[in-house]
């Protein structure tokens, strides 16, 4: 699994950092997400799925 983020389509509203703070943070610049674990682990698979599907923006995807 593998998350992708597409910083332009981020409204910063912070859902994934909330859902998923070990895998995500918000820019102190503009409050873009931030991907700080593009791949995680098998453990992690189920919070980043549910982060993706919170994104207001959809700029979340996992392949």
């Amino acid at each position: 699994m593998k998350i992708h983020a597409d910083a332009g389509r981020c409204v910063g509203a912070g859902m994934c950092a909330l859902t998923a703070p070990e895998l995500f943070d918000q820019s102190e610049e503009d409050g873009t997400v931030l991907v700080l674990r593009a791949e995680p682990s098998t453990a992690q698979e189920a919070t980043a799925r549910r982060a993706v599907q919170v994104c207001p923006s959809g700029a979340l995807s996992i392949s």
